[in-house]
């Protein structure tokens, strides 16, 4: 048995649990923002509710997702801006929810640290809950992990992880999708959460530091810039998705880039042909490609190139979906048509030239 004169305590140990209770105490209005039909308990139990029949469904398929910031991350912290990752976090898990139809329900997040700072955590979970309240799913709660040891003062990380629902038969892709349907394009908002590997790699070539205007937009610093966070996509494609009933697929424009996320909701056998020159890539991307040299292919493959989500309908109602999207306020491009595929063909080809 421990010699009880030692005295030591947890929080000598490096875990503040009255920090911990600081921070639920401080979130609990944010979580609360977030209620929605069929989520409207408090954070605190050992586990989170939902109820699917006040939420108005009646025959559901659920739909989970997760996924994380990657080191986008590494940007907030050196640039000590932490009140938007937390809406990458949520756009991460529910832009993948969408696209098979599903309506986002609800949300969880773990948060883990080496050493809590209240200020720090609050300012995170601030941006957990407007991006839950942007996509209409609920924080139902979550995790926060005081791990000394395990991350440096000042790193953290987070991972999210979400919940929709669709009435059964009504998931993407649907219809038959066929030689001859258009793609059309969603922009995005900038780099969105992936490639900040290679990004943080271009700023240190660049010699500037985060608090530095930004080269390709000097109203704000370069750190915030990089920080635009992701654009949420679902409550305009849900909208269009239930008016027009015309969308056969979609497709989340994440890490790949076109190559490696648009062939995922396509038949065998076809392919789709994209424009380049329909592109108009945000002034960033073309900081990236220059600073870094970084050749166009890598850039497809990498990043979104300004297209964040892409829609597959019949040539027929691209129009309808156009408008549609445009009264939602996304700004749509009308990016290529699919095309047969040969066997050991890509799933992707090119026309034009990225403009960067």
């Amino acid at each position: 048995m421990a010699d009880p004169k030692n005295g030591l305590t947890y929080a000598q140990a490096g875990v503040d649990i009255d920090a911990g209770n600081e921070m639920v105490n401080r979130i609990k209005p944010l979580v609360r923002s977030t209620r929605r039909p069929g989520a409207d308990g408090e954070i605190g139990g050992f586990g989170g509710l939902f109820d699917l029949k006040a939420a108005g469904f009646t025959d559901p398929v659920l739909v989970a997702a997760n996924d994380g910031v990657g080191t986008k991350l590494k940007v907030a912290i050196e640039a000590g801006l932490h009140d938007t990752v937390g809406i990458d976090l949520v756009a991460m898990c529910v832009n993948d929810l969408v696209v098979q139809g599903a309506e986002p329900l609800f949300f969880l997040d773990y948060f883990a640290t080496g050493k809590l700072d209240p200020d720090q955590g609050a300012a995170i979970v601030s941006g957990i809950a407007g991006g839950c309240l942007l996509s209409g799913c609920a924080l139902i709660g979550g995790e926060t992990a005081e791990m000394p040891g395990m991350y440096r003062d000042g790193d953290y990380d987070l991972a999210g992880f979400a919940v929709g629902a669709a009435e059964r038969g009504q998931l993407l892709p649907a219809g038959e999708i066929s030689e001859g349907d258009v793609v059309l394009g969603l922009t995005s908002s900038g780099v969105h959460s992936n490639g900040y590997s290679l990004v943080r790699r271009i700023v240190e070539l660049s010699g500037l530091g985060y608090d530095a205007p930004a080269p390709f937009d000097p109203s704000v610093s370069l750190g915030a810039a990089l920080l635009e966070p992701t654009r949420i996509y679902v409550k305009s494609l849900l909208a269009v998705i239930r008016s027009t009933g015309a969308i056969q697929a979609l497709a989340h424009i994440t890490g790949g880039g076109f190559p490696e996320n648009l062939p995922r909701v396509l038949p065998q056998g076809l392919a789709a042909e994209v424009d380049l020159d329909a592109i108009s890539a945000p002034a960033v991307f073309s900081w990236i490609a220059k600073t870094g040299g970084v050749a166009p292919q890598e850039m497809l493959r990498t990043f979104n190139c300004g297209i964040g989500m892409i829609a597959v309908v019949r040539a027929t109602d691209a129009d309808q979906v156009t408008r549609a999207l445009e009264a939602e306020g996304e700004s749509v491009v009308r990016l290529g048509r699919l095309i047969a595929r040969a066997e050991g063909a890509p799933g992707v080809t090119y026309t034009g030239t990225l403009a960067l």
